[in-house]
């Protein structure tokens, strides 16, 4: 949270552009809510959905240290292993040694955990679709207000 030597002084924002930013904020939120109860729905709490999605999705690598699932997160490293733990008792997580470095342990996603993934990625590709071209509109008039 900003404090108040690091706030800049804004010109008056219009009410449409307040309306604008508000709508913004809430179809964001709506999305969240969405998936939050689709990984409930899964058998999953939403942190573990993010986790597999941040393993599946990490740049070039199909498993990642659990300090890059904590950065990817933002959550404490210590978090972060309470989350491993708990989705390799549920399968969705392999831990595995690391290939150069055996004391160093990465994580993968198991079948089950990338059939979950899978069918949750789905579901929020539908709801994405569902939520597109709102989201766009409101985009595009926020993109083109000048008055920021």
């Amino acid at each position: 949270m900003p404090n108040r030597s690091t706030v800049r002084p804004v010109r008056g924002l219009s009410k449409a552009q307040y309306e604008r930013l508000a709508a913004f904020r809430y179809q964001l939120r709506e999305f969240l809510h969405f998936s939050e109860l689709a990984a409930l729905d899964a058998g999953l709490t939403p942190r573990q959905h993010q986790a597999l999605l941040a393993i599946k999705g990490f740049p070039g690598r199909e498993s990642i240290t659990i300090g890059e699932l904590a950065d990817q997160l933002h959550i404490a490293h210590h978090s972060a292993v309470g989350l491993v733990d708990r989705s390799v008792e549920q399968n969705l997580i392999a831990r595995e040694p690391g290939l150069k470095d055996r004391r160093q342990v990465y994580i993968r996603l198991t079948d089950y955990g990338a059939k979950v993934l899978e069918q949750l990625t789905e579901a929020h590709r539908d709801e994405i679709r569902r939520l597109g071209p709102s989201l766009r509109l409101i985009l595009n008039h926020l993109l083109q207000d000048r008055n920021h």
